[in-house]
């Protein structure tokens, strides 16, 4: 039995992420580990749309009595929304603390595009604060700056409170705020209005009595009143008006921008504790907006391409997030989607990571609290989006949500017959060609070579299909889960195929066209060492053809796994120089399955592609010639010194190692420590010059030709690690370098 849930397995594990993370309270970071970024990109795009549909879902299953707000703004909203902030405060009950409806705001923040800042964590900040800007509007947040937010107030912890009230009015002279406004309003006009009505009393001439005077001087009085009556409001309006026209002309993200560039605040007070400030005020209207919403606010942060800046900025946005997103009371979930291979070898390059806490899996553990490794692609759904980059599609499809939805909420199972006719909806190619074709046969061509366009995509077509119809072939499991990896295979395929028709080659079957590109594309180092070990053994063959006058020639029907099985122990003996080249390459278990069993290519059909091959690098190829080439005795100085090749040698026996002591006519005592100690070809190659001295027990001399014959004159080259002789006064016992003894004469 197959489970449905098996056909979209990254849908199935976006979906359990997504109603985890619904589950959680923040805040929360989460470490997305994958080697593709268009996976990552596919899982993340996946989980948005789970995570909306959940929103959702619980809205309409809302029975309670004050139905979450609309999140579209509207004439009314905003007005009641500028009431509230300006007249109220809002009050923390278990009731709007425990409300399951929940919107989420997604904040899509790629590292790339910031990489050549200076402080790649700043742009993080800015980018936070312009999104959180432009979703709930900027009058909105630049009035809850200036009328609601109080930095001692709101920077205490929350207290809940048994109400059924979600606001309370804000006090002034144990009066509402509203209350206070419009009684000074009202007052205001009772003042006013007589004063324009009727003015001021004219006052009378100077040479009048001294009753009048004073009747002058009450007016005064009067005047003075009905200016300070009329003036405190209107300051405290003016001043209001000017501090939100400041912060709407003067946002977050230019408080960040400006904060970076005054060096006394960034060297002497300390940036990381002002924008700390700019990030609580963020959390702070979220919370204010969660009790007018009637819904709960999760902001989810989704940083993706950190793999691929410098180290120190990677740790500086890692701080950032570990200590501006970690607040007790923020809502913030932090998704990190890096690549956890170069991500950590990053971190440990940082400056400053020198101690065992630092270092990079334990500086991690500090900040990740779910890690979450985004699975291989299961063997149906690789082939899709291979067949979906064929036919060039988005590999990122829309239309699988509802079908992991029912996958997941109900657990039944189909069966293969079931299973066959899904697979065959994903496989169509056999009946609908994968690119637009004319109806009419043409032909293209350039100076002399001309091919049938139609015939070549129809070849191009049947290597497509030898990979994507897994049900016809085991090529598709040696294709990556990288979408880059299998656009570099598709494109190759094309040219590959297109230079050989080109050239009148006869196009080998197209599935083996397409595995050797496959090969090519996995395993590049072991393929070019390969090639380097058949191409010298023909030009080997060549100068014993020059020598001897007897024509040979290299067995073409050699298996590519037989060569390389022959030249294994040699690649090993030069891994460590040749290491940066083996890292390119995959599983070395499915190269010996993939050349072994499933696709035995021999030399003559590399001969054939060899020289169409587009997608290998042959710069790998030349510098393991070049490593080989100073590593091996080779022409003259290999004849001259008489020195065995380490082909030969590996392959040697105890009795094989006895036979070339003899023809260097070395005495036969030596025959002798030979077969006690079990000294066969590996254990010459692999052993220890200096061991391999003290149990031989030679003079100078015979271990200068015991070496050269055996080991080479390259041997020569490791002095620093051969250890002196110590005297040895016991001339039949054995001591080696680390001290023990063996005694022979038993």
């Amino acid at each position: 039995m197959i489970m449905a849930k098996d056909l979209y397995s990254e849908n199935v594990y976006a979906y359990a992420l997504a109603k985890t993370l619904a589950k959680v309270h923040p805040p929360m970071t989460v470490g997305l580990y994958s080697s593709c970024h268009t996976r990552i990109k596919m899982i993340l795009k996946n989980i948005e749309g789970h995570m909306n549909d959940e929103a959702k879902r619980r809205e309409q299953k809302w029975v309670g009595t004050s139905k979450p707000r609309p999140v579209k703004a509207s004439i009314g909203n905003l007005l009641s929304l500028i009431t509230r902030l300006v007249f109220y405060r809002p009050v923390w009950t278990e009731e709007n603390q425990s409300r399951e409806c929940v919107r989420y705001i997604f904040v899509k923040f790629s590292a790339w595009h910031f990489a050549g800042s200076d402080m790649l964590w700043a742009g993080l900040v800015m980018h936070l604060c312009q999104t959180l800007q432009d979703s709930f509007g900027k009058l909105q947040l630049s009035l809850f700056r200036v009328a609601q937010y109080d930095v001692e107030k709101y920077s205490k912890k929350k207290k809940i409170v048994d109400s059924s009230q979600n606001w309370r009015p804000r006090m002034v002279l144990c009066c509402p705020l509203w209350a206070f406004i419009l009684m000074a309003f009202i007052g205001s006009l009772f003042i006013l209005v007589p004063l324009i009505v009727y003015g001021f009393p004219q006052r009378k001439n100077e040479g009048e009595g001294e009753k009048d005077t004073s009747g002058n001087s009450g007016y005064g009085v009067l005047e003075g009143f009905a200016i300070a009556a009329l003036g405190v409001p209107a300051a405290g309006a003016v001043r209001f008006t000017v501090m939100l026209g400041k912060n709407l002309i003067f946002n977050q993200d230019l408080n960040v921008r400006r904060r970076l560039d005054n060096k006394k605040v960034s060297e002497q007070l300390g940036l990381m504790h002002e924008v700390r400030k700019e990030m609580r005020l963020l959390s702070c209207f979220i919370h204010f907006m969660e009790i007018f919403e009637r819904r709960k606010i999760k902001v989810v942060l989704e940083i993706t391409s950190l793999d691929r800046c410098t180290p120190e900025k990677i740790v500086g946005v890692l701080d950032a997030i570990n200590i501006l997103l970690s607040d007790e009371e923020s809502p913030f979930i932090s998704l990190i989607a890096v690549d956890p291979e170069v991500l950590t070898q990053q971190v440990d390059q940082a400056k400053g990571c020198f101690t065992k806490k630092d270092r990079a899996y334990s500086f991690l553990d500090r900040i990740i609290t779910l890690p979450f490794t985004i699975p291989p692609l299961c063997e149906v759904s690789k082939c899709k989006v291979f067949r979906k980059i064929v036919c060039g599609q988005s590999e990122i499809s829309n239309s699988q949500f509802d079908e992991v939805d029912k996958c997941c909420e109900s657990e039944t199972s189909i069966s293969v017959e079931d299973n066959s006719s899904i697979t065959t909806s994903l496989i169509q190619g056999q009946v609908t060609p994968l690119t637009t074709k004319p109806q009419n046969a043409e032909t293209y061509g350039f100076r002399n070579y001309v091919f049938d366009e139609n015939e070549v995509e129809k070849l191009i077509q049947s290597a497509f299909e030898s990979i994507f119809l897994h049900n016809q072939g085991s090529l598709h499991t040696y294709v990556s889960d990288n979408t880059v990896s299998m656009r570099r295979v598709i494109n190759s395929i094309r040219v590959t195929i297109m230079v050989m028709e080109a050239f009148k080659i006869e196009v080998p079957p197209p599935e083996r066209v397409a595995a050797w590109v496959v090969l090519v594309d996995r395993w590049p180092c072991r393929l070019s060492w390969i090639l380097q070990c058949v191409e010298d053994e023909e030009q080997n063959l060549q100068i014993n053809e020059n020598d001897t006058g007897t024509p040979a020639d290299v067995n073409h029907d050699k298996t590519l796994w037989n060569v390389f099985s022959e030249h294994r122990v040699e690649l090993h003996l030069i891994g460590d120089e040749v290491e940066k080249f083996l890292e390119r390459d995959d599983d070395p278990e499915l190269f010996e399955k993939f050349l072994r069993k499933d696709f035995e290519f021999t030399v003559g059909e590399m001969a054939k592609f060899k020289s169409h091959t587009v997608n290998l690098d042959c710069s790998i190829k030349n510098e393991l010639a070049r490593i080989r080439g100073s590593k091996r005795v080779k022409g003259t100085r290999r004849s001259f010194f008489n020195t065995l090749s380490p082909k030969s040698v590996i392959n040697m026996s105890e009795e094989d190692v006895c036979s070339e002591l003899s023809k260097l006519k070395l005495p036969e005592k030596y025959n002798q420590l030979v077969m006690e100690n079990h000294i066969n070809g590996p254990t010459l190659l692999l052993s220890d010059p200096a061991d391999l001295r003290q149990v031989m027990q030679m003079t100078l001399g015979e271990w200068t030709t015991f070496r050269i014959h055996f080991l080479g004159v390259r041997s020569f080259g490791h002095r620093s690690q051969t250890k002196s002789t110590p005297v040895n006064p016991k001339p039949n016992v054995v001591i080696c370098p680390s001290g023990l003894k063996h005694d022979h004469m038993t």
